[in-house]
């Protein structure tokens, strides 16, 4: 039976050299890039971001040199429900979402799979950096071999069944391969600069995109001190993420960083290096994928930031769907909004939602 795959094509380099190394393996391949906003909807230049007029024409350019169909599909009604819209609530809710883990949870692996399995497809192929390995006749989630551009902890959502239509080409090679690949095949985003910033707010201004997005002016509020006297007047407590130290615009002759919001006081709280540091955590919304919900105390190891090395600690879950992981050291700004993955090795073995922490 001849494998067919939608490869989802960025315009990156990444996402071109996947589509070669599925072409070159013997699949029928189609080339699809998201259209997943319109970047002068959100304030920003045409050419800011992804999803502009030139990442299209670099991924149609791959895909033409490769001689496969290609797609422009337009899910701009989905990632406005289920990324932007999230990402505005959480913020406004004082937590610090993160939006590529819900593009890659509900855009990339639900609404592209869904119209893989339409167009006849039975694989979607992305260029992230992770691996799937089958080991005891059970698929795996598991690190990149190149650990400085792994992407696991943003693959965490996925679920047993998608893992079975999906195919990760680079989760074996260096970013230098990859790009070497690309300039062998006379790629012209062989050498073009790898995306940083949240698609929709390039530029990194949280504050000013929440006041564009909900067409009204965040309200000022107080900055104050760790015993709550008021040292400065801060834009609006939804701007401000834990462990900031840039953009303060306080001075108090020592550094300060924000170690609490108040949403309802509309308050952010400064405070020294030290006051960031907590052991435990509280999670929710957790997806189970190489093992079940614990029943007692599981010894594994965890990270709360995608490019912070996992730390060991004890994993407990509690009747009502959250669990709490208790670090052996205290971890520096653990988030709320953010993702806790546990790593058991290469291997993921699930994560949730950071709801709250403890000292």
């Amino acid at each position: 039976m001849e494998q067919k795959a939608l490869i989802a094509m960025s315009g990156g380099v990444d996402s071109s050299v996947a589509a070669y190394l599925t072409k070159a393996a013997g699949y029928r391949c189609i080339g699809a890039t998201m259209r997943l906003f319109d970047n002068e909807l959100l304030g920003q230049e045409q050419e800011s971001s992804c999803c502009s007029l030139s990442d299209v024409e670099d991924a149609r350019s791959v895909a033409f040199r490769l001689g496969m169909p290609y797609y422009v599909l337009n899910f701009r009604e989905e990632f406005t429900e289920k990324v932007i819209e999230k990402f505005a609530r959480a913020y406004e809710q004082g937590a610090t979402p993160n939006p590529c883990i819900d593009c890659n949870r509900y855009l990339k692996f639900e609404a592209l799979l869904a119209r893989a399995q339409v167009l006849g497809c039975q694989w979607v192929v992305t260029g992230h950096y992770a691996r799937i390995v089958e080991e005891n006749r059970q698929l795996l989630l598991k690190k990149a071999v190149d650990r400085a551009k792994d992407q696991s902890y943003f693959l965490y959502t996925l679920t047993r069944e998608q893992l079975r239509h999906i195919r990760f080409p680079l989760g074996e090679l260096s970013k230098e391969q990859v790009r070497e690949i690309a300039a062998q095949q006379g790629f012209l985003n062989a050498r073009k600069r790898d995306s940083q910033d949240i698609c929709f707010v390039p530029d990194g201004d949280y504050l000013a995109f929440l006041e564009r997005y909900r067409g009204k002016s965040s309200r000022s509020g107080d900055f104050l001190d760790q015993s709550g006297r008021k040292i400065g007047t801060h834009r609006g407590a939804a701007g401000y993420t834990l462990g900031q130290r840039k953009g303060l615009g306080v001075a108090l002759g020592q550094p300060v960083y924000v170690c609490g919001k108040d949403m309802v006081r509309n308050t952010v709280t400064l405070g020294p290096d030290e006051a960031l540091y907590r052991r435990t955590l509280v999670a929710g919304d957790w997806n189970w994928l190489a093992i079940e919900p614990p029943r007692e105390p599981l010894r594994c190891a965890a990270k709360t930031r995608s490019r912070q090395a996992e730390q060991p600690g004890w994993l407990s879950s509690a009747p009502d769907g959250r669990a709490r992981f208790t670090f052996d050291e205290p971890q520096r700004a653990i988030t709320p909004g953010q993702a806790v993955v546990l790593y058991e090795g290469d291997t993921v073995l699930g994560g949730g939602t950071i709801e709250s922490t403890q000292d």
